[in-house]
């Protein structure tokens, strides 16, 4: 059977070397990916709901190598291409995830998009080799000293130029560019698509950025505060997961029905107050071998750090926290765990996230045999601001001026759970509300929504928007800006995610309802 167009123009010799300005191409290599369908990816797809996992696609994949002229670095990007005549005329690319730029996390949301007719790209940010990528093999050049040449090519230059040479072997495969471009992605991939949103506006016409790691030395600080709160305590042992998990149930228990609905979220946590040493002596339904009959002191203790979020030696703000709907010592929460621990037969110690310590150890103290667990409050403020003061500009995407986005008429739209145990939905909000301060218009191209019960980049107990992509993909294509957007909850029942900061309130019937159900106040 004779091949496809596409298929025909899939060699390595057939695709022109692309150029991109201050970057060098050393390899370029292309072949068939004929039936494919991946091993091993989770079921759920960020900004989409559940991923395909049985649809045989067709694609040429490409891969291009590139380095910095004097840097003597080495950077990948990878660009799935369906073939003729399956391609739908657009271009996604796939953000990454924890302290990975993309590639091994990414090709989830490749195949994804794949299935649908979009060609998709993915970098490696230069530090990613094929079964993933570890802080530990690049941070530092030596003890005391940042690698800060691959710090800028995982925090920026990999994804611009990764962009660039996407789109140039697109317009070379397929004889016509993109018809539109988008970007797609949760975590850090939230954090990369504000990354364009403000330095690159004119590189995509769409951007989903979910749960985005913006703040991104301030988020890895509030992981690591709870644990830092118990070292301070000089206690034996750690708090049970019972324990957290008792404390999290009191406190939805006491706001769940601030909108009108008893379904085990809090939608307004701004009205949710609760005091977690009030319950110390409450009794705990555990049923973990050697488990806690009663809530402890240094659990409520533990619990209030998770709740209010970092603060200093004298009680100030400093960041914001994970929330009520958090149980951060779940061993059945997904995501990095905030409070993480390992129990035997009752006995729990302390198990931190090396996601959140990583960023201390490398970036802050630059010394990978250094201790947190020694850390008194003073020093540990001192590194929270040390990390803003010496990464802000680098990696942070939280300038709050998007006049770019605004003129190139590019759109941007957000959701961030409540439940989120990894980054903080406060930093989100906290952002929106700085750029409304500068545009009071600028819902007309940036969009957030918070979603009651999400986990970080999953569903949870309140689920999230499935339908963010394509509501996104409406408003570039359609002109129809999304109003609000529908999470399905555990139970299966739609609810309504609201604009923000408007919140839904419930005005149905408990016992069966839909979206319909609420309204937007």
């Amino acid at each position: 059977m004779a091949l496809s167009l596409g298929a025909s123009n899939c060699t390595t010799q057939s695709i022109p070397t692309p150029e991109i300005f201050g970057a060098s191409i050393i390899g370029l290599e292309a072949h068939l990916a004929l039936d494919y369908v991946p091993d091993g990816v989770t079921s759920y797809w960020p900004n989409h709901g559940p991923l395909p996992t049985d649809i045989k696609v067709d694609f040429c994949n490409v891969t291009v190598t590139h380095t910095h002229p004097g840097k003597n670095d080495t950077l990948r990007t990878q660009i799935w291409l369906p073939l003729d005549p399956d391609w739908n005329g657009r271009f996604t690319m796939a953000g990454g995830g924890g302290w990975s730029a993309g590639f091994s996390s990414s090709f989830a949301n490749m195949y994804g998009q794949v299935t649908g007719g979009y060609a998709s790209a993915t970098v490696d940010g230069g530090v990613e080799h094929e079964n993933g990528s570890s802080v530990a093999e690049w941070a530092l050049t030596s003890p005391g000293n940042v690698d800060y040449n691959a710090l800028q090519d995982f925090a920026f230059n990999g994804l611009i130029d990764g962009a660039l040479i996407a789109k140039s072997i697109i317009k070379t495969f397929y004889h016509s560019p993109p018809t539109y471009s988008y970007w797609d992605g949760c975590s850090q991939g939230g954090r990369q698509g504000y990354l364009f949103a403000q330095r690159f506006p004119d590189v995509f016409d769409g951007i989903a950025a979910a749960a985005p790691a913006i703040n991104w030395s301030p988020f890895f600080f509030a992981g690591t505060y709870p644990h830092q709160v118990f070292y301070e305590l000089n206690a034996t042992g750690f708090p049970h997961p019972c324990e957290f998990e008792a404390l999290e149930k009191a406190a939805i228990a006491a706001c769940d029905g601030l909108d009108g609905l008893i379904d085990g979220l809090i939608s307004d946590p701004d009205k949710c107050y609760i005091d977690p040493r009030t319950l110390v002596g409450s009794a705990v339904n555990c049923s973990a071998t050697g488990g806690p009959s009663t809530i402890s002191a240094n659990a409520a203790i533990i619990m209030e750090a998770v709740w209010e979020g970092p603060r200093t030696q004298n009680g100030s703000f400093l960041w914001y926290p994970a929330g009520y709907e958090v149980n951060g010592g779940s061993l059945e929460a997904p995501g990095p765990e905030i409070i993480g621990s390992t129990c035997n037969n009752g006995t729990c110690t302390p198990l931190r996230a090396t996601l959140f310590t990583d960023w201390i150890k490398y970036f802050i103290e630059k010394n990978p045999d250094y201790n947190l667990n020694n850390m008194t409050r003073a020093e540990w403020v001192e590194d929270f601001v040390a990390g803003e003061r010496e990464y802000k500009s680098i990696i942070n995407t939280d300038f709050p001026d998007l006049s770019g986005l605004r003129r190139s008429g590019g759109k941007l739209l957000t959701w961030h759970g409540l439940a989120d145990g990894a980054i903080p939905y406060g930093g989100t909000r906290d952002y929106f509300d700085r750029v409304s301060v500068l545009d009071p218009e600028l819902r007309d191209y940036y969009r957030y929504f918070e979603a009651p019960g999400a986990r970080h980049c999953i569903d949870g107990q309140g689920g999230s928007p499935h339908e963010t992509f394509q509501a996104l993909v409406d408003w570039v294509e359609k002109g129809i800006a999304p109003e609000t957007l529908t999470a399905r909850n555990a139970e299966d029942k739609e609810r309504l995610l609201c604009l923000y900061p408007k919140k839904a309130v419930f005005k149905g019937n408990p016992s069966e309802y839909t979206a319909q159900d609420f309204v937007c106040e």
